[in-house]
């Protein structure tokens, strides 16, 4: 088995689902992908967010040490904002991997509220995987500067890294 690892900035449209198997179409072996979609970790945003607006005394100092902790409310509105996005990521990924499967090609996959290179790092140790292709959007600065996801990549995996952008999926005309 030769297993890829995708890593996506966004669900994996039908148009990149068709271009990842025809990409692997030659190959001698049979191709397993191994989709990882990233998603935010709503509790960082909940506190970033709130600490932006009441100022760092309120988030910067938390904890019994300083004798602050956010009200309850925070920690409620954040965990039900993470069940949200964990639901959506959850939707994307099953979504994507049925684009994969409809093709006849084994897929699995993972969600992850990391940093995605380092999920990326565990998971081709996981499953022992041979290559990886991010697919993202276009981000000319990044890439300029060789910080993009696919440039990371590369400086922390010993497989060869593909970067793909997006394929837009067609609209029907009007």
């Amino acid at each position: 088995m030769y297993d890829v690892l995708v890593l996506v900035e966004e669900e994996l449209s039908v148009p990149d689902a068709e271009r990842l198997v025809e990409l692997y179409a030659g190959t001698p072996q049979p191709v397993r992908f191994h989709l990882i979609v990233p998603c935010e970790d709503a509790q960082a945003q909940v506190e970033a967010s709130l600490s932006g607006i009441a100022g760092s005394d309120m988030f910067g100092m938390t904890g019994p040490r300083y004798g602050f902790r956010p009200p309850d409310d925070v920690h409620r509105a954040a965990d039900e904002a993470q069940r949200a996005v964990d639901a959506e990521a959850t939707a994307a990924l099953e979504r994507g991997l049925g684009r994969l499967r409809s093709f006849d090609r084994e897929a699995d996959g993972v969600i992850t509220r990391r940093h995605p290179v380092d999920e990326l790092v565990d998971q081709i140790k996981r499953v022992h995987g041979q290559e990886v292709v991010v697919l993202t959007r276009p981000h000319v600065i990044a890439e300029l500067l060789h910080v993009d996801w696919s440039a990371q990549a590369r400086r922390h995996l010993g497989v060869p890294v593909l970067h793909l952008l997006e394929q837009q999926p067609e609209e029907p005309a009007p």
